[in-house]
């Protein structure tokens, strides 16, 4: 018999907290240059500070980032937008509401290196916001 939906089942929690939503989706996160550059040392990202305070690494969907970054990044120079493929993640990855209700990725974990796709420098416009390249989110 399959559990896997019980109320006991360890893997309940799990969707009742968004595994298995949006596996389809391509996610960012928005790393320091500092923190980044480390990780490619040791091949495992442990994220921002900010990260390890909240017990998991923020990420967003290509309709988040931009005011994520906004809202937490404006003015920073250092800022790194690392992309990856949401369904290399498992269930680590859980999708919770976060600003406005939305669901947001957040990995309860370290990120493999080789698990991003792209890390990309984001450079500042005039009014201190960031300029994103064209992102993807595969959905």
């Amino acid at each position: 018999m399959n559990n896997a939906n019980s109320a006991h089942s360890p893997f309940s929690k799990a969707y009742e907290r968004g595994y298995g939503h949006h596996m389809n989706t391509i996610i960012y996160h928005l790393a320091r240059q500092s923190g980044w550059q480390a990780a490619l040392q040791k091949g495992i990202y442990d994220g921002t500070a900010e990260d390890r305070v909240d017990g998991y690494l923020h990420f967003s969907t290509a309709n988040q980032v931009i005011e994520s970054a906004r809202k937490h990044r404006a003015g920073e120079t250092d800022i790194v937008l690392l992309t990856v493929d949401a369904a290399v993640l498992g269930p680590a990855l859980m999708w919770e509401p976060a600003r406005g209700g939305d669901l947001f990725p957040h990995l309860y974990g370290t990120l493999n290196v080789s698990d991003v796709s792209a890390a990309t420098a984001l450079a500042l416009a005039a009014d201190g916001q960031h300029i994103f390249p064209p992102l993807d989110d595969c959905s």
